[in-house]
């Protein structure tokens, strides 16, 4: 990792393994002898929320999927509250994941069962709430998203941010303490990207929700990142504050921070 130049590190000490809910030590992962990561190292404090930056192909989404353990990494460990996702059992894994929510870039609605059936889905599998509770619990979440009145339409009914919506109530089902989020406002409008922003923004402050977000977009990511982590060619390039990024003298960094993506 390049650390940024000329800018103190104002990153708190990690005083017990239990204030980190996200560790990455030293993962690399290649496909087909592609090297996708390379040696990738950071961590994560519960309720505080990191973004993922980087050009595109640079191991952003690999990433998240290692931390879910949708991708096992070639070597170097996945910490989930300070236990390794990649030497867990199928079994606790599923138990782990349980503690998870990932809203997918492209939402992964299930087109064939309605929109309320999708939210409720992870509420049948994995808890034994009885069929009205999760009906109810489906609806509270499809409110929290502005989609109470699209319970029983088809997720094919439904535009580009309403699909991200549905997604993110889907996401929200078991109230995961952490929550993975893979490009929220990609192919949305300004106005919809903020309205997601800061239903995750509230998260992360009213539920105390641990996030890791992967975005392009600098205006979210200084909504909901305490910290940022830049990918490059696969490796850790940079990490540090937004005010960090703003003062570095990293050309890559300085690129990105002042690119059309920055909102």
């Amino acid at each position: 990792m390049t650390a940024i130049a000329g800018v103190r590190d104002e990153r708190p000490a990690v005083r017990a393994a239990v204030s980190v809910a996200v560790q990455l030590d030293r993962v690399s992962k290649s496909f087909g002898g592609k090297h996708v990561l390379q040696q990738v190292s950071f961590s994560v404090a519960k309720g505080t929320g990191v973004a993922i930056l980087g050009r595109s192909g640079t191991g952003k989404s690999v990433t998240l999927r290692t931390i879910i353990g949708l991708v096992r990494p070639d070597s170097g460990r996945v910490l989930v509250d300070g236990e390794d996702v990649c030497g867990m059992t199928r079994e606790h894994l599923n138990t782990t994941r349980r503690r998870i929510g990932f809203l997918f870039q492209t939402a992964a609605l299930f087109d064939s069962i309605t929109v309320g059936e999708n939210v409720a889905f992870p509420l049948r599998r994995h808890t034994d709430l009885k069929e009205r509770e999760i009906r109810d619990k489906a609806r509270e979440k499809l409110e929290q998203v502005g989609l109470e009145s699209e319970y029983n339409k088809m997720p094919g009914a439904l535009s580009g941010g309403m699909r991200k919506r549905a997604g993110l109530a889907r996401a929200m089902a078991l109230d995961p303490p952490l929550l993975l989020v893979d490009e929220p406002s990609a192919g949305l409008d300004p106005l919809t990207t903020d309205e997601i922003d800061d239903l995750l923004a509230s998260l992360k402050e009213d539920a105390k929700t641990t996030l890791v977000v992967v975005t392009h977009n600098i205006t979210s990511a200084r909504k909901l990142a305490d910290r940022l982590v830049m990918l490059h060619e696969g490796r850790v390039e940079a990490e540090g504050t937004i005010a960090e990024f703003e003062r570095s003298d990293n050309p890559l960094v300085r690129a990105f921070m002042t690119s059309e993506h920055a909102g």
